[in-house]
């Protein structure tokens, strides 16, 4: 009998009344397994992660819900969506819970793949002090989609820019703060192309990012664009991205790339964070999460963490700049196993499991709660900081990919488009026209 139709059953007494509103009672124990039977869930998440979660996460869940087995299994970011789709759609589907990038959330409710977390059925197993309203508001409404909350965030992430302090001092340049701006940024990019050893040949350069055709490429473009105060899209939901703001914007990507490493129009997520954390570039505008391995973690990084410092993108004519990027759980609306995906879930998305994966695997929280707390870690300080201001910045200027059910095709548009005119295949103008022709047609 699955969990739902065990509620049922149990709600036709007065006794099972008190205890769907006290979710782990006594009444709500055989959902959590017992001794010798065990309840297995199974998690599909992006493989960059998916181990470390298995080995660091699960053992800290399992010491509150020990007859919970939990498999997280990692599938290839390229591959992941399309999986999620199939399995979503399948009449037997293989997973209890999904881990979704932040514009998938659309398509994946769109099909019925996901469970209302804020339903009857989940809100009987959930803990009275979940505090729905202590989130943040911007990496909330990742998970929602037409009034529902159909994921809620684990693993938050913004597009944040990166500084090496030490290349900065020997360029005789001050720290960064998040009130530069970027025509700061540009001035003093040329001072930070160096050459570090003296033997007469530049080694350092001023910025490096995504730059290659890439579907999270024209991330960069729209966090300068909406810091420049322009939208991706309208009040109406049409295309509103191709005027002079937008080229503008562009055309300032594009310009990142004179004061990045020789070869940079081919670099992207890897290649960039590969260069920051060698001490290539004095600047690197990526995703958050990689800060512990990029400034912490001896093993990855040749930087101390003294050196690295973390903050949101240089202001524009409107605001800094930032893009969201929300690792959202949900929840399939097939499972046979909800109130122990759900503990899962909520465990992970709790006061107490946003700080426990902050700690241990380095994923960002999102309750305002935690960021305002004294970190487990130090190094968690700046970036709890960080993160609390990014959020605003989000929330102010909608900074996010298009939500739609559509939004992966439209993501594609943009790639092709953005890629083109920072090849210089095309004068921003025009690929920002054509990406707004194709996509108006996408979202129709």
């Amino acid at each position: 009998m699955n969990a739902v139709s065990r509620r049922a059953v149990l709600a036709r007494t007065a006794g099972s009344i008190i205890l769907s509103a006290l979710p782990f009672a006594a009444g709500a124990a055989e959902g959590l397994g017992k001794p010798g039977a065990p309840v297995e869930i199974r998690i599909m998440a992006n493989e960059a992660f998916a181990n470390s979660w298995q080995n660091q996460l699960v053992p800290e869940f399992n010491k509150q819900f020990p007859h919970v087995k939990v498999t997280i299994d990692g599938v290839p970011y390229a591959e992941l969506l399309p999986k999620m789709m199939l399995d979503a759609i399948n009449a037997a589907p293989e997973y209890d819970v999904l881990l979704i990038d932040d514009p998938w959330v659309p398509q994946l409710a769109s099909v019925g793949g996901l469970m209302d977390l804020k339903g009857k059925a989940v809100a009987a197993f959930t803990k009275p002090d979940y505090d729905w309203a202590d989130f943040n508001a911007a990496p909330l409404a990742a998970g929602e989609w037409k009034g529902m909350q159909y994921a809620v965030p684990v693993r938050s992430n913004m597009l944040l820019m990166f500084y090496n302090r030490t290349l900065y001092k020997k360029a005789g340049l001050p720290e960064p703060t998040p009130e530069l701006t970027w025509d700061q940024f540009f001035d003093q990019a040329k001072s930070l192309i160096q050459d570090t050893n003296g033997d007469g040949k530049v080694d350092a350069w001023a910025v490096d990012t995504y730059f290659v055709r890439d579907s999270l490429t024209p991330t960069i473009w729209q966090a300068i664009l909406e810091s420049n105060g322009g939208k991706l899209l309208d009040a109406n939901g049409k295309p509103a991205f191709n005027d002079e703001i937008g080229a503008r914007s562009l055309e300032m990507h594009r310009d990142l790339a004179k004061y990045a490493p020789p070869g940079a129009l081919g670099h992207g997520f890897s290649e960039s964070l590969q260069a920051f954390r060698q001490g290539q570039v004095a600047t690197m505008f990526t995703w958050g999460s990689v800060y512990k391995a990029t400034a912490v973690d001896t093993k990855t990084t040749t930087l101390k963490e003294e050196e690295v410092g973390i903050q949101v993108m240089p202001v524009g004519k409107a605001r800094a700049g930032t893009h969201r990027g929300i690792w959202n759980a949900g929840i399939s609306s097939k499972t046979d196993s909800l109130e122990a995906a759900w503990a899962f879930v909520q465990w992970l998305s709790s006061k107490e499991g946003e700080q426990i994966n902050a700690a241990l695997a380095g994923s960002f929280p999102a309750r305002k709660s935690t960021l305002a707390s004294k970190p487990n870690e130090a190094w968690l300080e700046p970036v709890y900081k960080t993160l609390q201001h990014s959020y605003q910045l989000a929330s102010e200027g909608e900074m996010w990919r298009i939500r739609s059910p559509k939004s992966n095709a439209a993501q594609q548009v943009l790639a092709d488009e953005v890629a083109r005119a920072l090849a210089g295949q095309a004068s921003a103008k025009d690929a920002l026209q054509t990406a707004a022709d194709k996509i108006a047609s996408t979202l129709k």
